[in-house]
């Protein structure tokens, strides 16, 4: 029979030219090969149109059984904002300290509550930590534990986490996990008849051990910037954090330390610190204007968190207890915290 069989080249004719029934392809083979660049463009695509998850505008989603779409509003958006920065990979240990000389400024509350928002957000590897050079408050206000045991215990085991050695199931022997929020605290003595000062130099090997399982640290510090413990903790701060009650003798004795830190060499820390601002529980004690207004023009940014009622009885923090616009701002304060980490 005539014709060609698939495979097989065709015997033309001698005034037809011989032809192939595939085309040639090692002209061009090389222009053509595919790239592993070219292949990890599959991961490159617009992210889908997302739609409102809480209000009115998810409400309406739902009473039309998902046919109606709707972009989330402008407060959604911004806590989604807010999410997204607060869990960007930090490129390595990054440490928060929150300072404030004036005892009830509310220091321990902000290093709670901004160990809930981050860890909460990035799911853990957050420690909060009650650096006071005596006895602190941060265990106090977290969730207990059944050992009880603060830093000091730590610090006189330390030589269990030396050379690389120790794991973090034994660590977590001397912390305070918060549950649902997330994250951790070592505690620091709670018995005002503590043994001696702690030192810079505990400082530093106590965050040396630490840093090795935590990716942050959250800092909470004594109201005695002279303390060799505190001012190690400045020294190795990435994000300086100031707390204010809106009272007047909180808000001058802040602007005071930022005197002292950028007379002792520390003036760029001040320039990128960020400054929370806890409102009073009523309207008309606002904090006066010339407060918000020193400090927004010394520092980064100025953040506002509402008043709480449970967050100002004392009691351990129940983080299920806390309002919905206390969440949404200690989280919008973190998200300004991490643009400087």
């Amino acid at each position: 029979m005539g014709g060609w069989a698939p495979g097989t080249i065709a015997v033309p004719g001698p005034d037809v030219p011989a032809t192939h029934p595939y085309p040639d392809l090692t002209a061009d083979f090389a222009e053509r090969t595919p790239t592993a660049e070219e292949f990890a463009t599959r991961r490159r695509v617009r992210p889908r149109v997302v739609s409102a998850a809480t209000g009115a505008r998810a409400a309406a989603r739902r009473g039309s059984f998902g046919l109606l779409r709707l972009r989330p509003g402008r407060d959604e958006s911004d806590l989604r904002d807010a999410l997204h920065a607060v869990r960007r990979n930090f490129g390595g240990l990054r440490q928060v300290t929150v300072v404030n000389p004036k005892g009830g400024a509310g220091k321990t509350v902000a290093t709670l509550m901004l160990g809930m928002a981050f860890g909460r957000s990035r799911g853990g590897f957050v420690l909060a930590w009650d650096n006071n050079e005596t006895q602190g408050t941060l265990g106090m206000r977290a969730q207990s534990d059944a050992t009880g045991r603060t830093v000091r215990d730590l610090l006189r085991d330390l030589e269990r986490f030396a050379g690389g050695s120790g794991r973090i199931g034994e660590l977590a022997a001397y912390l305070r996990t918060q549950d649902d929020a997330m994250f951790d605290v070592l505690a620091s003595d709670e018995a005002a008849t503590a043994g001696e000062m702690l030192t810079a130099r505990a400082f530093r090997e106590l965050r040396e051990v630490v840093g090795k399982f935590y990716k942050l640290l959250i800092v909470d510090t004594g109201n005695n910037v002279r303390a060799e413990n505190w001012q190690a903790a400045l020294d190795a701060t990435d994000q300086l954090v100031i707390t204010l009650s809106g009272r007047n003798d909180s808000a001058e004795t802040a602007a005071r330390l930022l005197d002292h830190l950028e007379q002792t060499g520390r003036r760029e820390l001040v320039r990128r610190a960020v400054t929370v601002l806890t409102l009073p529980p009523h309207r008309g004690d606002a904090p006066p204007r010339r407060v918000e207004s020193h400090f927004a023009a010394r520092c980064r940014a100025i953040c506002h968190v509402p008043y709480d009622r449970h967050l100002d009885s004392g009691a351990p923090v129940d983080y299920r207890a806390l309002s919905a616009p206390t969440r949404a701002a200690w989280l919008r304060t973190a998200a300004t915290v991490a643009e400087g980490l």
